[in-house]
């Protein structure tokens, strides 16, 4: 259950951020809170992983619907990013200073697989430039978030997240 309120969370406050941040001109802080939610509810689905795909796809379908409208296309790439995450956390220890680093990982290949499909079909004329500077505006706000949601976890207690976070 808590998986889901992370990420419906996550869903309502992107959208409330992208609309309300560049109001008051805090463009380092663009946010991709649904993408590092994907990430961090990984451990609860490790024992159903396809579960885990279909999530990941489904929230990908309603990011598109929300704030997009691109059908499928976020939820290709959220499956993608899913599959990245498995391996990521099949093979690496997770802790709190590593989970930065994914964080960050996760955020650019996103960004740049994005950016590559958008060249790909000339949906959107896009540079190199254009795609490091949304990397790295989106890294501090996201790394934030993931990190609070990780100590969050942590203090969980146990009955009630019925998983174990490093």
């Amino acid at each position: 259950m808590i998986k889901y309120l992370i990420i419906i969370i996550s869903l309502i406050l992107d959208g409330i951020l992208s609309n309300f941040l560049p109001v008051i001109n805090l463009s380092y802080f663009t946010p991709l809170l649904t993408l590092t939610s994907i990430f961090i509810v990984y451990p609860f689905y490790t024992k159903d992983e396809y579960k885990y795909y279909i999530t990941s796809f489904i929230i990908g379908i309603i990011y598109d619907l929300l704030y997009t409208n691109l059908l499928f296309f976020n939820g290709i790439i959220f499956v993608i990013i899913a599959f990245l995450v498995r391996i990521i956390y099949k093979n690496l220890n997770i802790s709190f200073l590593k989970n930065i680093l994914y964080i960050i990982l996760t955020i650019i290949i996103y960004e740049s697989s994005t950016a590559l499909i958008f060249m790909m079909f000339k949906l959107v004329p896009i540079t190199l430039n254009k795609v490091v500077y949304k990397i790295t505006h989106s890294l501090l706000f996201n790394i934030i978030y993931g990190e609070l949601i990780y100590l969050i976890l942590k203090i969980i207690p146990k009955k009630y997240k019925k998983i174990k976070i490093n």
